[in-house]
């Protein structure tokens, strides 16, 4: 009833339709999942415009930024951390008679009751978005957790007050490797890496394909840090000398989130990277990855095909798992029997029977890949094919009625058929199964708060193989003045606004480009999130009669372009035309090869 009654106000304020509602309002009743969560993951509406709504109707102020170090100490004493979190709120301030507290939910009204009986002084509510609060929690009630490890008199001190197990017991560094997680998720990190050196012990998250240090922590609480997190992962807090490898599970800010640990020695002692695997966002579906129109419609047709391989290629990183995985979800439905062998299974599908491999009693790829034949799947995906045996099983299983999703590590789509065949496939079993090959790559997107227009130059047009004389001269981007509007339809496709007709040897406008700035919103970096780039090889005919004859990729790459493949580097030219990632994103992630 509550989010019925959320979604009543939403079109009351005019932020959502009702026909938006409804479509909303089916989500939640097929998923169990809140409102706000359906409206703002899929970009449905904006958190912004989502909190604005519900203060508004309700009569309260928003605020959009809350400054934590003006926060008084005795505050945080009066209201617990976990209650803080429990109910999404921060306080803010207090008077003789009153306290200002931001909470994410105005209708829940019972904190604010709790916390009048506690303090015995009237609460005033001001409204603001979870994330922000999240992060006001966060730095205001690890402040002085933070500063004690980041300082200490000598290397001994730390160590000489207590055994390793009652410090690792401490409220501080509980607390400390526990903000890694919330900051991490906050920060969309999808790595935390704990590395020690001389002096410290630093903190990097990989944000976006990137890695920034974040904090540091005094070098004399390394070995309460390691113990925390392997006492976290079950694994052995004696041993130190051999790396290790776990898993944590924890909810943070509502969500599900696996947490694979490895741990390895090295000089300056044990050092740590925790790999963050959101359950709920990695589901993406087929439109969501960023495929234009004609691609995704392509490959809507191939993975509805009865038999045959389709390949995902790319290095580490890329999103080739989150790709199969998307193209399962389309497919899944009670009348396949789909089966996956995957080395981890990184997310659990449901209705799909998933096996993680263990080489060390001899559950390869190739042993689950076999065994599966036994299991009359429909469908079959293997996390990646490593060796000529796992190749061989998986050819024959799409050529006796089954489709097979797999991953490879090559550069662009024509090299994966030069990998298998060095694998000692033979060149008629790749053209008699294999139904076409997705080479990708992901690229930044750019922060659109705070992303700057600019005309680019005849060396940018170059480098993204455009011909500058067929566009107008470059000109200066006149101040305040508005950039043409591009115009993205509902499967992604770009379209520029551009004149209806040209005059004869009348010359295009050049497009605008956009370059990375920084602003809070996308934390200095310039950009927000990663979007795909991607190379579609579909084998027909003619690509068929280059692997029978043993062609070179660059050959098959030729062939596949004349017949309407674009290549890595074209691709990524559209998204730099659509304004959605910079000329730098696109040519560090392609090379000028994949021109063909």
């Amino acid at each position: 009833m509550e989010e019925r009654f959320i979604g009543e106000i939403l079109v009351r304020q005019g932020a959502l339709s009702p026909e938006r509602l409804e479509q909303a309002m089916a989500v939640v009743a097929e998923r169990g999942a809140r409102l706000h969560d359906v409206l703002t993951t899929n970009n449905i509406l904006d958190e912004n415009a989502y909190v604005e709504a519900m203060a508004r109707d309700l009569g309260l102020s928003v605020i959009h930024k809350i400054a934590v170090d003006e926060i008084p100490t005795s505050l945080l004493d009066l209201v617990p951390i976990n209650f803080a979190r429990q109910h999404k709120l921060v306080p803010l301030s207090i008077t003789d008679d009153a306290i200002r507290v931001a909470v994410a939910n105005p209708l829940d009204l019972s904190p604010l009751d709790d916390l009048r009986a506690l303090s015995g002084k009237r609460c005033e509510a001001l409204v603001a978005s979870a994330d922000v609060i999240d992060a006001a929690i966060n730095r205001v009630y690890e402040r002085k957790d933070e500063n004690a490890l980041a300082e200490s008199d000598s290397d001994n001190d730390v160590e000489e007050l207590q055994d390793l197990i009652d410090m690792t017991d401490e409220a501080p560094v509980i607390r400390w490797v526990n903000n890694l997680f919330y900051e991490a998720v906050r920060d969309r990190a999808s790595d935390i890496h704990i590395e020690p050196s001389d002096n410290e012990v630093t903190v990097r998250y990989r944000i976006d394909g990137d890695l920034y240090p974040v904090k540091t922590a005094h070098k004399g609480f390394l070995p309460s840090i390691v113990a925390r997190v392997k006492i976290e992962a079950n694994l052995n807090i004696a041993e130190k000398r051999l790396p290790q490898d776990g898993r944590i599970t924890k909810k943070i800010k509502g969500k599900l989130v696996d947490v694979r640990v490895s741990t390895i020695p090295t000089a300056r002692g044990e050092r740590i990277v925790l790999r963050l695997l959101d359950k709920e966002h990695a589901l993406v579906d087929l439109p969501g990855l960023g495929f234009d129109r004609e691609k995704l419609s392509i490959m809507e047709d191939l993975i509805s095909r009865p038999n045959g391989i389709i390949l995902v290629t790319g290095p580490t990183g890329a999103g080739k798992t989150t790709t199969l995985y998307a193209c399962l979800n389309k497919i899944n439905s009670p009348d396949l029997n789909i089966m996956t062998v995957e080395d981890p299974v990184e997310y659990e599908l449901r209705g799909i029977s998933q096996m993680h491999v263990q080489p060390k009693i001899g559950l390869t790829f190739a042993a689950g890949l076999r065994s599966f034949l036994r299991q009359d799947p429909d469908v079959i995906m293997v996390g990646e094919i490593r060796d000529h045996e796992t190749a061989e099983i998986a050819i024959h299983a799409s050529l006796t009625g089954h489709l097979v999703f797999s991953t490879l590590h090559t550069n662009d789509a024509a090299g994966a058929i030069a990998r298998l065949v060095e694998m000692g496939v033979q060149p008629f079993l790749i053209a008699s199964s294999l139904l076409a090959v997705l080479a990708q790559r992901l690229v930044r997107r750019l922060c659109t708060e705070c992303r700057q227009p600019y005309i680019p130059s005849d060396q940018d047009l170059r480098s993204l193989e455009l011909d500058p004389t067929s566009f107008g001269p470059p000109r200066p981007l006149v101040a305040g003045q508005q950039p043409p509007p591009d115009y993205i339809d509902d499967a992604n496709t770009v379209v520029r606004a551009q004149p209806t007709a040209l005059a004869t040897g009348e010359k295009r406008p050049r497009p605008v480009f956009y370059k990375p700035a920084g602003c809070e919103h996308c934390a200095g970096t310039g950009y927000r999130g990663r979007i795909g780039i991607y190379e579609l090889l579909v084998v027909d005919e003619p690509v068929r009669r280059e692997i029978l004859n043993n062609s070179d990729s660059k050959s098959i790459t030729r062939i596949a372009a004349e017949r309407g493949m674009v290549t890595l580097r074209v691709d990524g030219t559209r998204t730099v035309l659509s304004g959605r990632t910079s000329v730098e994103e696109v040519l560090a992630m392609t090379q000028a090869g994949d021109l063909g």
